[in-house]
């Protein structure tokens, strides 16, 4: 099945352009929504975030990886077109990054969310300070399913829905082309 070449420029466009994504977990019938900093990572589609051991999301995960989330973009300004607005929706599996994986991960996810060199100085926090006792964790959500908005559609009815976007090879492929932060090994 050839995929259109648009909708991984759409995903390349949001992974490059979102500040936050909102992380979705659940325990024991309790569902929980955190909108977190993030870097990506291409080959296979991850995205690493920081967050404190105690946080509800953090719990919820160790109890159930299972997670699902979206991430959108504006153009911004009062009375945003539209046209403008893009997101996408997806699900996967969280874990905690455990020090034998921390160093591939560690540099490039504060570089991507502290770009200036002097605010990452002030906020980054040293590898030792997450994991063992540390109350602070890296975490990687290994994603399985992208959904996209379906603009085309929603400009002809008004009915919102999803296309999505197969995470095969050749679109994983695709999508490092773009990515800012150099790939790692799984």
């Amino acid at each position: 099945m050839a995929i259109d070449e648009s909708l991984i420029e759409r995903t390349a466009h949001l992974l490059n352009r979102a500040r936050y994504l909102n992380l979705a977990t659940a325990r024991d019938g309790a569902p929980w929504a955190a909108t977190l900093e993030y870097a990506w990572f291409a080959g296979p589609l991850r995205f690493v975030f920081g967050s404190s051991t105690g946080a509800r999301h953090s719990g919820d995960i160790r109890a159930d990886p299972r997670v699902s989330g979206s991430l959108f973009v504006t153009g911004g300004g009062a009375g945003v077109a539209i046209a403008s607005v893009d997101g996408a929706q997806f699900t996967g599996r969280c874990t905690e990054i455990g020090p034998e994986r921390l160093e591939e991960y560690h540099a490039p996810f504060y570089e991507t969310v502290f770009p200036d060199a002097g605010q990452r100085a002030r906020w980054q926090l040293p590898p030792e300070r997450l994991w063992g006792s540390a109350p602070h964790r890296l975490y990687r959500v290994d994603v399985e399913r992208w959904w996209l908005i379906d603009t085309r559609h929603w400009e002809e009815d008004r009915i919102d829905r999803r296309i999505e976007l197969p995470l095969d090879a050749g679109v994983q492929a695709r999508l490092s082309a773009h990515a800012p932060v150099r790939a790692v090994s799984r």
